[in-house]
């Protein structure tokens, strides 16, 4: 059993989505103090990488949150909401969620939105160069619809 493992059991037996802790409760969880790397919000990236007690609440299912270094809070949010399903009879297993993605727009999707108008009469399917139709007519021959 790791350092942080009391982290992960608790994550995982909680049944809210977003789940507010001091960093005074995260060490009296793991019964031990927090590293004095605490206090830089790198720290609570969500990257496993970064270290261990990443690891714990990513494996959880949460991502860190509204990291609050100088007021020594965290907010740990689920990535993925609790699927309460019915066990179905007969079976050794819990039927499992259905794997959806939550759907994420870019954030800049729609930022220019209203920043460009056509006027009326524009085609846009037009050549931009007007004399291009002419061009191509000489070059390949007129075009021929069926």
């Amino acid at each position: 059993m790791g350092k942080y493992t009391p982290l992960r059991s608790y994550l995982a037996r909680q049944d809210k989505d977003r789940v507010p802790m001091s960093f005074d409760e995260i060490e009296r969880l793991i019964g031990e103090k927090l590293p004095a790397s605490k206090k830089y919000p790198a720290w609570w990236s969500n990257n496993p990488s970064n270290n261990p007690m990443t690891r714990e609440w990513v494996a959880a299912g949460f991502q860190s949150e509204d990291v609050d270094v100088a007021g020594e809070s965290v907010v740990f949010a689920r990535v993925q909401p609790v699927v309460h399903a019915a066990p179905l009879e007969g079976f050794g297993e819990s039927p499992q969620a259905e794997f959806e993605r939550p759907v994420r727009r870019h954030p800049l999707f729609g930022r220019l939105k209203g920043v460009i108008t056509l006027l009326p009469g524009v085609d846009l399917t037009e050549p931009a160069d007007p004399e291009l139709a002419d061009y191509l007519d000489r070059k390949y021959g007129p075009e021929v619809r069926d």
